[in-house]
């Protein structure tokens, strides 16, 4: 029988860090507990100011049409269903439910009290430096149900 060889790289796979979540919810409480609930957002702040510095760029460069098209791609990633009202100066973004939370509590991972921060903390780090801010309006801690709004800063 010939040698097969089969060539894979990351790219030919789908899509799924679904556990992530789960590891960082673990890190959070442990934040929390250690070092209190500004240091959960300290870290946060620091971690997305460095990952999402290339989404930060494109909303300053382009509008909040870089944070729709940037939201679109990660939920049909993520498998979360999501409405997007949308114009040039405001966006507000509905999360049926987060995928995270789902994927956590259908696994049974404990969800850290402070988890809802990855969306508050993390979306308002995206828009430091920008002409726009974000408002968490709506979070359900049982689902990640939320609704959050982007506007542009007045003047």
């Amino acid at each position: 029988m010939a040698k097969q060889t089969i060539r894979r790289t990351a790219a030919n796979n789908v899509y799924l860090h679904k556990d992530f979540h789960g590891a960082l919810s673990t890190g959070i409480e442990y934040l929390d507990q250690q070092y209190g609930p500004e240091a959960v957002r300290a870290y946060l702040r620091q971690f997305s100011s460095t990952f999402y510095a290339p989404l930060t760029q494109a909303l300053q460069e382009r509008g909040l049409s870089a944070l729709q098209e940037h939201f679109e791609r990660i939920y049909r990633l993520e498998g979360g269903k999501i409405q997007i009202a949308f114009s040039e100066d405001e966006m507000i973004l509905e999360v049926e439910a987060c995928p995270a939370v789902t994927h956590m509590r259908q696994h049974g991972y404990p969800v850290a009290r402070l988890f809802y921060e990855t969306t508050k903390t993390v979306d308002e780090a995206i828009c430091e430096d920008t002409p726009f801010l974000s408002e968490l309006l709506r979070y359900d801690e049982q689902t990640g149900r939320s609704t959050v709004r982007f506007y542009r800063r007045t003047p």
